[in-house]
């Protein structure tokens, strides 16, 4: 019998026939704080099970196996044992249990202008509201399932490794890094990775300009530091449209997209949605001369 922390390796080795069947591509899976997880839920119903996570409901996907939960895990989850609970049409529910594995993030220290570190009371509360707002926003959980799991990189540029990366502001320790940066001049268009719809513009303290996109069962980018926006709340978008402009709005040292994947209300890794960077050819050395004897 198959022990179920192997289910979401066994999962990888269903990618190649899956987008061989045209049904959606998956992420790559990491079982791992910021990570994602798949797991196969046994049964060929026509309906989809409806699966929670965290008492959160998880994006399932039909596959020619079945069905495959996508589960996001918080950047915060401890290692060890987790649970998924699943309800399918006329059964009894049951539940799949996972194991999730340790991961060491880097840490980073920055200075910054010390009233973005230690905020003014006005400053706090207007943070306090700020991240209601997008806390509720990207807890969504709408029942059209995206086309593919497979994003394009919505700007050109060096993808840096920063997602859980612990920051450490001035000497005083921040919560770990969201997201991806993606380094590029101010400017530079940014463009939906995936159709979607936009459900939060905003100006924020941290994030500057912002935009949040919601792409289906729970499924969301973000997008910061915007130096403008060309979308509106309710606007649905294409794959490749262009939502704004790259800058350095809100709590920033230089122009960048920061951009977020929220899965089941969890920051998961965006580099797992994306295709792997390219291997660089290696250069070949011109031959050494043999100088005259």
């Amino acid at each position: 019998m198959m022990t179920n922390y192997l289910r979401p390796l066994m999962m990888l080795a269903l990618l190649v026939p899956l987008a061989r069947a045209g049904t959606p591509v998956l992420p790559r899976a990491a079982a791992v704080p910021g990570g994602v997880v798949l797991l196969t839920i046994a049964g060929g119903a026509d309906a989809r099970p409806v699966a929670r996570y965290d008492g959160k409901p998880v994006m399932v996907l039909k596959q020619p196996t079945g069905w495959v939960a996508v589960v996001g895990v918080n950047l915060d989850t401890a290692p060890g044992e987790r649970t998924l609970d699943v309800q399918q049409p006329g059964a009894d529910p049951k539940k799949l249990t996972f194991t999730i594995v340790p991961k060491a993030y880097r840490t980073q220290a920055l200075k910054v202008a010390p009233g973005q570190v230690n905020l003014s009371p006005e400053d706090e509360a207007r943070v306090a509201q700020e991240t209601e707002k997008v806390r509720t926003a990207l807890a969504g959980f709408t029942p059209d399932a995206p086309a593919t799991l497979r994003f394009a990189q919505p700007v050109p540029g060096p993808r840096s490794s920063s997602f859980g990366l612990r920051r450490v502001f001035n000497g005083e320790s921040r919560k770990p890094h969201s997201g991806m940066d993606i380094a590029a001049p101010t400017g530079t268009p940014i463009k939906a990775p995936l159709a979607g719809r936009v459900v939060d513009v905003g100006s924020y303290f941290f994030n500057g300009n912002n935009v949040i996109v919601d792409h289906g069962l729970g499924l969301m980018t973000m997008y910061c530091h915007l130096s403008k926006i060309y979308v509106e709340v309710g606007q649905v978008l294409d794959r490749g449209d262009v939502l704004g402009e790259v800058g350095a709005t809100g709590r920033v040292t230089g122009p960048h997209l920061h951009w977020g994947v929220s899965l089941n209300g969890a920051m998961v890794d965006p580099a797992l949605f994306l295709p792997p960077p390219a291997k660089k050819k290696p250069v070949a050395s011109a031959p050494k001369k043999t100088p005259p004897g």
